[in-house]
């Protein structure tokens, strides 16, 4: 009762009012922020993100799959949770109102859902581009996602972009043989150059138009998040690079 009284939840949704954890739409990923950092993956207690998927030992039955990047609002994480009912995925999230957002609303969507959705993702709040190995094993995810970043226009910013020959070295490192990244940004200078390093990269191969086609993620990448769908109202145009990252060849 005490939570549908609250302001900041829709008294007929039950989830939580936007409104109310608006924040800057991009925050600086060279700041020091102050959040537990795990020392490394086997320090990640992801049980009370996943509590459904707990053992006998306190620990969950599955390793994280997906990966988010700057979830944003978390419209991709939900839209994957019922089209991957059975991989565990986590949204990362620098800024703390727009995480502690995300998490309510995960909550909500658990408590509400009658097929018993939503108990695969959660969100933590985090800097993916300096904690990313912290989090995840060698080869442990099959998906990332970078969904309209901050473009950084600024030629001195650049290196602030979350897209870059050394961050790809990272990103390599956590995703299988196989895995897929996904970008999209409605920024055609950013798209170019988010293109350029993956394929410029050893570690990543494009995929061909056919494995686009049959790919269902990769219509959430426009229609799923609030960026998106904004660009889409206003006649925007989105650009996309879809990279698989290949087998290492001793």
């Amino acid at each position: 009762m005490e939570r549908e009284t609250k302001p900041t939840f829709s008294k007929s949704t039950g989830l939580p009012r936007k409104r109310f954890y608006r924040a800057r739409a991009h925050s600086n990923p060279l700041s020091d922020s102050h959040f537990p950092i795990p020392i490394s993956p086997a320090h990640v207690d992801f049980s009370l993100h996943f509590p459904k998927f707990i053992e006998a030992n306190n620990k969950i039955s599955k390793k994280i799959e997906f990966a988010d990047i700057g979830c944003g609002f978390g419209g991709l994480l939900i839209s994957l949770a019922t089209l991957f009912p059975e991989t565990l995925m986590i949204g990362m999230e620098l800024r703390d109102k727009v995480t502690e957002y995300v998490k309510e609303r995960i909550l909500a969507l658990r408590r509400t859902s009658l097929e018993g959705h939503y108990e695969n993702i959660s969100v933590v709040r985090t800097n993916s581009m300096k904690y990313i190995p912290n989090y995840f094993e060698k080869g442990q995810l099959s998906k990332m996602f970078f969904l309209f970043p901050d473009p950084h226009f600024k030629e001195k910013n650049h290196r602030r972009r979350v897209i870059s020959n050394h961050l790809l070295d990272e990103y390599a490192y956590v995703l299988r043989a196989g895995g897929i990244i996904y970008t999209i940004t409605d920024v055609e200078e950013l798209g170019e150059w988010m293109k350029s390093c993956l394929e410029k990269h050893p570690m990543f191969e494009s995929l061909t138009q056919e494995e686009l086609d049959s790919d269902p993620v990769v219509e959430l990448l426009c229609n799923a998040t609030e960026e998106g769908q904004k660009v889409a109202r206003n006649g925007g145009q989105t650009y996309r690079a879809i990279f698989r990252r290949i087998a290492y060849a001793s």
